[in-house]
């Protein structure tokens, strides 16, 4: 034999079986399939080339690999292959040149009980897959990427392990990319910088049109989750789950083109140090980065992906924690009996006996009873006093603070409040989600479960299904809510009937409904002395059921809920639920959800400013007779928005059932079965 053919066999088998020592297997096209087959997110790495053409100079940098994603659903394109990686600090983003050494898959499946939201019971079954990546050329840095596919949806995160080429994480930027298969039209959160409140329209705009169109200062930040509609191909939602340890993420069209559509992971920055966002031990866990999937725009409304990818519940003893509705002294200006302006004592003491009559489980003293020392009551409401009040009345209160005296006093807060015999708080300006500010989240639901307080977040971030881990946190706000019908024409019906497609997607919308005072548009303005809202009242009812809200508010002045038939939907439908579908809908049009708890269902249903009339299958019932308790729009509400005609029907699972709502309009219906 030749010598020179014998040397060169030795030499590849002697290669071969290095490379097999090593490890160095690199892999192909690593296919995550969710359980029914028609969702898929697919990993490998391809040809990081150097730009030669603006930088002639780069021509002799080596071609790297680079890793990348890309989604299909139903055989189309979702997502093309869209960059993976994270900058950390003092060398190139983990990602640029890596190798795929090994992946292995796994299946699994998710069963739960969630104590609040959309249902109470929660089994799925997903598929996952780890994989192992390695630098190639320039390094010798590891991580794994951990992913998951579920029906409706697929998420990754990053891992990076204990390792002696790094001693901790330091990030810096992740270079996660989202390119989109083709243009789409969006509902997008655009934010104005890093400290805001999620408080503002998701903007129906194209991708394209999110691009800084060649400008150069800024772009548009787009806050999660967003909504895209994918002609031909489906709905898709962008957004993260289980930050803890991590900052939030945000969206970004880079483009700089009027013909781009796709995003990049913009990492919300430390306030201390603007170049680095996260700082960690090893091993260190991103938040997972999560695509759902579907044909309707509906489903994701209803979908359990968020709880799915967060850890199981920490509180041990959940007993305590309640749903309900609330009275409240703020919306409507702290009128008192006599409808007086007066934030004192004895007004709480009306709230509370408001909300003793109605059968409400909670009420809710607002801003004004303590200054910069939160474990302090000033002269004019005396807590204490006010919850003892309540104590012999059966309502529970919750008491408003505001979150930096909270981040400086919660250890001594807490455990007095506990002592007062408060039930839990509503932490108001937070307007921060860089990595202390997450961490924060996380400190208050810990630490106020010790306590066995409940939490509602207001000018917070985004939810991202903290529920199922601290079932103690019944609401954040993160929504255009009614009070902006103090000061204008945001709160609307158009605006309304998107906010349960895009920021619902997480839950827990507080939202404040419960208003009484419902006039024309041509009627409208925005005040805060007897302030009206627009829509009619069926409309405002039908909010109840169509915004998952544990903790809902019912925000107008007592007295107008008098003697008026249609608080009775208020004071009997619940707030939280064992089972919710979504009937029909369309982002900014409108909405019919059904919501069971027990043996009962409740429906709820809301257009925008378009009449609308339609028949819906009530196979959705399970067999039996019924009782269906209706509050619908009057004939003429379009004119008179407070009338409402309340009637009751006969039904069962084969009945259909008609659906008429004005413009601004609604229906709220509760279905009683028959024992």
């Amino acid at each position: 034999m030749n010598t020179n053919r014998i040397n060169s066999m030795l030499l590849v088998a002697i290669i071969a079986t290095i490379s097999c020592t090593a490890g160095w297997s690199q892999e192909k096209d690593v296919v995550l399939n969710s359980p029914d087959g028609l969702l898929n997110i697919t990993f490998r790495t391809v040809e990081n080339r150097p730009n030669t053409t603006n930088r002639p100079n780069d021509a002799n940098i080596p071609v790297t690999e680079r890793l990348v994603y890309e989604v299909k659903y139903k055989g189309k394109q979702v997502m093309d292959p869209s960059a993976m990686g994270l900058e950390l600090e003092g060398s190139r983003a983990l990602g640029e040149s890596v190798r795929i050494l090994a992946h292995q898959f796994s299946e699994g499946a998710d069963h739960y009980k969630l104590i609040t939201g959309r249902t109470s019971s929660v089994s799925e079954k997903y598929n996952a897959v780890v994989l192992e990546v390695v630098e190639d050329r320039f390094g010798s840095r590891k991580m794994n990427i951990e992913a998951r596919a579920y029906n409706d949806a697929v998420a990754f995160r990053y891992i990076v392990p204990e390792q002696p080429a790094l001693i901790e994480y330091r990030l810096k930027s992740e270079k996660t990319e989202y390119r989109l298969a083709k243009d789409a039209i969006s509902y997008a959160l655009v934010l104005p910088n890093f400290r805001s409140s999620y408080e503002s329209e998701f903007h129906k705009v194209p991708v394209s049109g999110l691009s800084n169109q060649g400008g150069v200062a800024s772009y548009y930040l787009v806050g999660m989750p967003l909504l895209l509609d994918m002609y031909g191909v489906g709905w898709v939602a962008i957004t993260e789950a289980d930050i803890e340890g991590n900052a939030a993420t945000y969206l970004r069209n880079p483009s700089g083109s009027w013909t781009g559509h796709w995003f990049e992971s913009v990492t919300s920055p430390s306030l201390k140090d603007q170049e680095l966002a996260v700082i960690s031990p090893l091993p260190h866990k991103t938040a997972w980065r999560v695509m759902m999937v579907d044909s309707e725009p509906t489903h994701f409304m209803v979908s359990n992906t968020l709880t799915n990818l967060n850890p199981e519940c920490r509180i041990t003893d959940t007993s305590w924690i309640r749903s309900g509705k609330s009275s409240w002294d703020w919306w409507n200006g702290s009128l008192n009996r006599d409808g007086e302006r007066a934030y004192t004592t004895e007004t709480m003491k009306y709230y509370v006996d408001f909300a003793a009559e109605s059968g409400l489980e909670y009420m809710t003293i607002d801003a004004g009873w303590s200054g910069g020392d939160i474990t302090v009551c000033r002269d004019n409401v005396n807590v204490p006093e006010v919850v003892e009040y309540a104590r012999t009345k059966g309502v529970k209160v919750i008491i408003w603070v505001g979150g930096t005296n909270v981040w400086r006093q919660m250890d001594e807060a807490f455990p007095l409040y506990e002592k007062w015999g408060v039930a839990g708080m509503k932490i108001d300006f937070i307007l921060r989600d860089d990595q202390a500010g997450i961490d924060f989240y996380y400190k208050v639901a810990e630490k106020a479960a010790r306590h066995k307080l409940l939490v509602d977040f207001h000018g917070c971030t985004k939810t991202w299904g903290l529920q199922r881990t601290y079932p103690n946190v019944i609401g954040f706000e993160c929504v255009l809510g009614m009070e902006n019908s103090l000061v204008g024409v945001r709160d609307n019906p158009e605006n309304r009937l998107v906010t349960p497609f895009a920021r619902m997607i997480g839950g827990l919308v507080d939202y404040t409904p419960g208003a009484f005072e419902n006039v024309t548009r041509e009627e409208f303005e925005g005040r805060s002395q007897k302030p009206v809202v627009m829509g009619t009242r069926a409309h405002h009812l039908a909010i109840y059921v169509v915004y998952e809200s544990p903790f809902h508010m019912v925000s107008d002045w007592p007295e107008r809920f008098k003697n008026d038939p249609s608080f009775e939907w208020i004071k009997k439908v619940p707030s939280s639920w064992d089972k919710s579908i979504v009937l029909n809908g369309y982002p900014g049009e409108y909405v019919t959800i059904a919501r069971k708890r027990g043996t009962d269902w409740y429906l709820g249903a809301m257009t925008n400013w378009t009449a609308r009339d339609y028949e819906i299958p009530l196979n959705f019932l399970e067999a039996g007779n019924y009782v269906a308790e209706v509050y619908a729009d009057a004939p003429d509400a379009d004119r008179f928005p407070k009338k409402v005609t309340v009637k009751t029907i006969k039904v069962t699972p084969g009945s259909k059932f008609k659906i008429n709502m004005v413009s601004g309009g609604g229906i709220a219906v509760h279905f009683a079965k028959v024992k």
